[in-house]
């Protein structure tokens, strides 16, 4: 079969390699739909620790075409997603139900062989069931949403709240909608790109504004005298990060979502956060929302399509996650 491999920084090649066979636990999927993530992008510059050589794609769907002898739950035919994140379960954070801070996590495109390929296997357990008739490209996006969702778990947006995103990337446009249906009474997208404003003010943001422009914090202000009650920092970089703490109102929070390559270092005046009490909180992965997101993906509650830039088979995702994204570009689906 043919895989996406990444077989060292810099290195990442489509290739023929064996079918892989399902252990007695596991069941084989043919992968349908397999979206490109920014942190592919990072693990192909050595900025986020990876397995190497390692098959990459972990926002995958697809149909079983078989399942091990001790498979019980999940059926031949069945189209599923899979939740990527596979965690030992008997770790100190594991027993205190942290799976995404478990000491020996091991997650299906980064430590294990993933979606950019005709086939994987994958544990039982890891699956979630959609419906038959759900288009692939959709069910792909349940591994964004199921982390998106963790990251306003963290936030806790009540109804009437401010909310200020950073960054308009596929995740800034999710949490857009998510914030939408959490209740928050002001949304401001703060997105260089006016493409991706104009699409965030369909999809629920009541402002969007251009940071190239005019000073992105005295717009928010503007719009939330005294900042407002949420910031979610979703583009990845340190100018956003600052940008993220600088507005939000006294006693406010800031969750870290973006990924910045590992070692980036920003720069923080601890005495701000501690006179203001402002919570600064980090949202890694999606422990138990998974299962969540492909309610959601199933009960169609989202706009998928707007986000959806393209479609490309798997020979041209070696070069899309070797270059910078494109102008306007959100969310590039592989399919096999």
């Amino acid at each position: 079969m043919q895989a996406v491999r990444l077989l060292a920084a810099h290195s990442l090649r489509l290739q023929d390699v064996p079918q892989p066979q399902p252990g007695p636990g596991d069941i084989l999927i043919r992968i349908e739909a397999c979206g490109i993530c920014g942190s592919d992008r990072h693990m192909y510059a050595g900025e986020y620790p990876t397995a190497k050589p390692v098959t990459l794609g972990h926002e995958f769907a697809g149909t079983v075409l078989a399942a091990g002898s001790a498979v019980t739950r999940i059926k031949i035919g069945q189209r599923v997603t899979g939740d990527p994140n596979i965690a030992c379960g008997t770790c100190s954070q594991c027993r205190s139900g942290r799976f995404n801070l478990c000491a020996h996590l091991s997650a299906i495109g980064v430590q294990r062989d993933g979606g950019f390929a005709q086939y994987l296997v994958m544990p039982e357990g890891q699956a979630h069931v959609l419906p038959v008739d759900l288009d692939p490209v959709h069910a792909a996006f349940c591994e964004p949403l199921a982390c998106c969702l963790h990251g306003l778990d963290v936030a806790r947006i009540s109804p009437g709240d401010s909310v200020a995103i950073f960054g308009g990337g596929v995740i800034g446009l999710l949490m857009v909608q998510l914030c939408r249906l959490a209740g928050a009474g002001t949304i401001v997208l703060s997105t260089r790109q006016q493409p991706r404003r104009e699409l965030a003010l369909t999809l629920g943001a009541t402002h969007a504004i251009d940071p190239a422009a005019s000073d992105a914090l005295a717009q928010i202000r503007a719009i939330a005298p005294g900042g407002v009650d949420v910031a979610l920092e979703c583009a990845g970089v340190p100018q956003t990060f600052t940008q993220s703490v600088a507005a939000v109102r006294r006693g406010g929070a800031v969750v870290i979502f973006g990924v910045m390559p590992q070692g980036q270092g920003v720069s923080v005046a601890p005495f701000e956060l501690l006179v203001n009490e402002i919570r600064l909180q980090g949202a890694y992965l999606n422990p138990l929302t998974h299962a969540r997101a492909a309610a959601m993906i199933s009960a169609r509650t989202l706009a998928l399509d707007c986000l959806v830039s393209r479609i490309v088979p798997l020979s041209e995702v070696p070069a899309i996650i070797a270059s910078p994204p494109a102008f306007g570009e959100i969310k590039i689906i592989a399919r096999s």
